[in-house]
């Protein structure tokens, strides 16, 4: 019993679509598919206004903190 090797593609050169080498030329491929826009829940809440007040004014004031710590250890140097 021998084995024999069928091509799956017996005539490339009469495939349509098909350039030379075997790239397909734009226009010839479907669009591609949309991911999938309605598969999550439907979300009610979704904040869009950017960073709320106290987390800001948390992240400000630790800035203000360490700007201050750092120059008045600059200062102790000079002094």
């Amino acid at each position: 019993m021998g084995m024999s090797y069928t091509n799956p593609d017996p005539e490339p050169e009469r495939t349509t679509g098909l350039e030379p080498g075997g790239g397909v030329p734009p226009g010839e491929t479907p669009p591609a598919e949309s991911s999938m826009p309605g598969a999550g829940p439907l979300e009610t809440h979704n904040p869009t206004k950017g960073w709320g007040k106290g987390p800001l004014t948390a992240i400000l004031g630790l800035v203000l903190l360490v700007a201050a710590g750092f120059l008045a250890y600059a200062l102790a140097l000079i002094f």
